[in-house]
């Protein structure tokens, strides 16, 4: 018989202890559970302290092509792996088919695949409408016209001149008017040093009296890219740069350049 006064203790519910793994992208937590109400308070605690120990991922950076770009370059400068041809295939949609041809201002995308223009997806004609006019510049800044386009002479051997003459010092840079391949760059007879490019309209360039090249006949160029120093070498009276546009990449094609260039939105 148990002595008066006094009283059993209860033995204390033993709470079983389990163990509550929380896991967010690979990190794990281990939680002692006391109890439910216990266990619901410690969980969602737990879950963000694990959360915060998860890092974004990198956020992909968009480049604004400038003048004398190539992916190649680009893909150098932004350290992009799998180089050039990775930079082409992650922005195809807004290149195009041709990845010598970038135009200043393009925005590419770096770090992960860019999508489609919406514009180009629902209307292609559209948008390739809107670029007409673009992607030309003038072959060299600041300068004045000299002798125009067809000005007649008997110092010219086809009787006039065909092309145009902007007045420069020896060593003004000169840029290609528009992407392109170079067709030809060195000695040419009169001309002395040129650059002849082909254009996406099937079109040329023509750049002569170079005193220095910085291009070699087939390589790529872009819209604004230096291509060389401007001179007198080949038969001059004085420093300058003879321009012509042709339809073929030989003498006797010529175009009006002046003309040319206003169609495709220069002005001069």
């Amino acid at each position: 018989m148990p002595a008066k006064g006094k009283h059993r203790r209860p033995k204390s519910h033993r709470f079983a202890r389990s163990i509550a793994v929380a896991a967010t992208g690979g990190v794990a937590l281990a939680l002692p559970l006391m109890g439910a109400a216990e266990a619901h308070a410690a969980t969602p605690a737990a879950a963000h302290s694990v959360a915060q120990t998860v890092a974004a991922p990198a956020a992909a950076k968009t480049y604004a092509v400038k003048a004398g770009d190539t992916l190649s370059k680009i893909a150098d400068e932004q350290n992009v792996s799998g180089g050039w041809k990775k930079l082409y295939s992650d922005n195809r949609s807004v290149i195009g088919g041709d990845p010598s041809v970038i135009r200043p201002g393009l925005k590419l995308t770096i770090g992960q695949k860019a999508a489609a223009p919406a514009t180009q997806a629902a209307a292609p004609k559209a948008a390739a409408a809107t670029t007409t006019g673009s992607g030309y510049v003038l072959p060299v800044q600041g300068a004045s016209i000299g002798t125009a386009y067809k000005t007649a002479g008997a110092m010219w051997s086809s009787g006039y001149h065909t092309g145009v003459d902007f007045v420069i010092p020896t060593g003004t840079p000169l840029k290609a008017i528009a992407a392109g391949t170079v067709v030809s760059a060195g000695l040419d007879g009169a001309y002395g040093n040129e650059v002849v490019i082909r254009h996406a309209d099937g079109k040329y360039s023509q750049y002569a009296h170079m005193s220095s090249l910085s291009v070699s006949s087939g390589q790529t160029v872009t819209e604004g890219q230096q291509i060389g120093l401007s001179g007198a070498t080949g038969n001059v009276t004085g420093p300058h740069l003879h321009f012509e546009i042709r339809s073929t990449p030989s003498y006797g094609s010529d175009m009006d350049p002046v003309a040319y260039l206003r169609a495709h939105g220069v002005s001069l």
